[in-house]
């Protein structure tokens, strides 16, 4: 594996979207995400090299600790503004600045649009140590598109190797351009992670560029999915391999959590 970086906080905006109609998009999740968290970054393809300019929204996700009553007792939030739902357990606070627009939860989100995700660190950790790829990218975010990191969040980026496991990691998408430059990258980042420990953010070159002229439409669909295919199976002869461990180290993030939450829960006693 290769050496760990030791990130440290990096200081900016906890400040969300306002609270919608939405059963995770409630004022008091939001209340939450924001006092709570630990972690915010850029992800999607404006972290990957990905976007092509005119096209692409800005997608965020981050971390945060809830209050203790979230966690050792029943307490709930509302089910977005408005409160008219039943309750829900407190996750994430998930919202999207196209609701905003005429048609509201409708909207596909666009140019110049933000799509942002706290999770709560229970939850995040439950799906990054399930390999799931998308979760584990907040951990290899360059500090430039670090939004917010405090001491806990930096901790975390700091052990990111031990996420690493042969657990599988490849999603299945469709075939239009963007899914399938999509399924090729994580594909490709799989591979990296489990030779390397790391994901190189931006995608270097010249797989950057030949991601991009996926998505651009310049590639036909069978030379497209052969590659989908090869990654794949590199991937799989990787997760196999012995060198790589059954399992990440839950035990180290079960730690983590607990000193973490310790921690935030006394600080705002």
């Amino acid at each position: 594996m290769m050496p760990v970086p030791s990130p440290g906080p990096v200081p900016g905006s906890t400040v969300l979207p306002a609270g919608f109609p939405h059963p995770h998009a409630s004022e008091e999740a939001r209340e939450i995400a924001e006092k709570g968290m630990i972690l915010r970054v850029q992800v999607g393809s404006g972290v990957h090299g990905t976007s092509i300019t005119g096209q692409d929204d800005r997608d965020e996700m981050g971390l945060c600790l809830e209050p203790p009553q979230f966690v050792t007792g029943l307490a709930r939030v509302p089910d977005g503004t408005g409160g008219l739902a039943p309750s829900v357990r407190f996750e994430q606070y998930e919202r999207h600045t196209a609701w905003d627009r005429l048609g509201g939860l409708a909207n596909r989100s666009g140019a110049g649009d933000l799509d942002v995700i706290i999770y709560s660190a229970r939850k995040w950790a439950r799906l990054a140590l399930a390999g799931n790829p998308t979760v584990l990218l907040v951990l290899f975010v360059p500090d430039h598109e670090v939004v917010f990191r405090d001491e806990a969040g930096a901790e975390l980026a700091a052990n990111a190797h031990r996420f690493v496991s042969r657990l599988e990691l490849v999603a299945a998408h469709g075939y239009d351009t963007k899914y399938a430059m999509h399924a090729l990258r994580l594909g490709l980042q799989g591979i990296e992670l489990l030779s390397t420990g790391r994901i190189t953010l931006p995608v270097p070159e010249p797989h950057r560029a030949y991601l991009r002229s996926i998505r651009r439409g310049e590639r036909p669909l069978e030379e497209v999915l052969d590659a989908i295919t090869d990654a794949g199976e590199r991937l799989a002869r990787l997760r196999d391999s012995p060198a790589i461990a059954g399992q990440p180290d839950r035990g180290w993030v079960d730690d983590w959590l607990h000193r973490s939450y310790m921690r935030f829960w006394g600080r705002t006693r």
